[in-house]
């Protein structure tokens, strides 16, 4: 299976299916598929799924062979049955499927999914990230904090905060770092660099809202892994103190809303995204054009969003009714 940037990631232990002589079989279909002989591999690998109907993992690689054989519709039968015999489906059965059609149905991805993916991906991530894709994040979101002038703020938020790569960016903006993610083994990675005050496993999409709310909240190349962002950009809206910021980037759609990509990221449209903000309430402060990083030797487009949550003054008027201001950003 692929990694978030189009590495190839092993399935590991979760592959298995509990009965040797299928995993045998499974392995000897995995030397077939490496000689190049994938007629052979699907067979071989059919036999092993007769002996455990059950097995996810089994399936979902059936499909990757059936994929690569041209045979499309055996491919997305057998994601369905992975995803049948397992629906917390870890490993983006769904996604595949969807690649296959010309509208896709999914508008988010399966946080097991995301989970396992960074999970196996964390301790080359950052190597991989900087020496190879030429990856963008921290510097795009230093230049956009740079541009303003508030004063720091008591608490700010790292959303997907993955390795911390982003943390020494914030860090100055802030006197309470928070840090959350899906992943444990991306968190312990951010852990050893002692930036956050406070590390959270958490799926972003089902969070409660905080008791104390962010100045500052900030989404590095991590919106591009949901689809959809009605959801967490209300909780966005709702978690941010009066006057508090959004900063966030996203892969660039042109023509749709959310638009899933073969390398199995959301995109989306400056449109979507700026009538979605305008809708949670939000008053858009900047919302440019840059580049992400490479992929594949090319330029990975996106947009960079600074939004602000607005401020609500109030004053007593001289018939004692109350009058309340919105404050827009600027």
């Amino acid at each position: 299976m692929s990694g978030p940037f189009g590495q190839t990631i092993m399935v590991g232990k979760l592959f298995a299916s509990g009965d040797l002589h299928a995993d045998r079989r499974a392995e000897f279909a995995e030397t077939w598929a490496h000689l190049g002989d994938l007629d052979a591999a699907v067979d071989v690998l059919q036999g092993a799924l007769e002996l455990v109907p059950t097995w996810g993992a089994g399936w979902f690689r059936l499909g990757e062979y059936l994929e690569r054989v041209g045979d499309l519709d055996g491919a997305a039968q057998a994601w369905g049955r992975a995803i049948q015999e397992q629906p917390d489906d870890p490993f983006g059965a769904v996604l595949r499927r969807d690649l296959l059609r010309e509208q896709p149905l999914s508008d988010t991805m399966p946080p097991a999914f995301v989970e396992m993916l960074f999970d196996q991906y964390a301790p080359r991530f950052e190597t991989s990230l900087l020496d190879h894709l030429d990856y963008q994040g921290p510097q795009i979101i230093a230049d956009a904090l740079a541009q303003r002038t508030e004063p720091v703020v008591d608490r700010a938020l790292d959303l997907g905060c993955g390795t911390g790569l982003i943390g020494p960016v914030l860090r100055p903006y802030c006197r309470h770092l928070t840090g959350v993610d899906l992943s444990q083994a991306m968190l312990d990675e951010a852990f050893a660099k002692a930036v956050y005050d406070r590390l959270d496993k958490a799926d972003i999409q089902a969070m409660p809202i905080p008791d104390q709310p962010f100045g500052l909240i900030v989404a590095s190349d991590v919106f591009n892994y949901l689809g959809a962002l009605e959801r967490i950009i209300g909780w966005c809206a709702a978690s941010l103190a009066p006057g508090g910021i959004l900063v966030f980037t996203v892969e660039q759609a042109h023509g749709r809303d959310v638009t899933l990509r073969k390398t199995q990221r959301f995109a989306h449209g400056r449109a979507y995204v700026s009538d979605l903000l305008q809708t949670a309430g939000f008053a858009t402060i900047e919302n440019r054009d840059v580049v992400l990083r490479k992929d594949r030797g090319d330029d990975v487009t996106g947009l960079c969003i600074v939004a602000r949550f607005p401020t609500v003054t109030g004053r007593r008027l001289d018939d004692g009714e109350a009058q309340f201001d919105v404050v827009d950003a600027d």
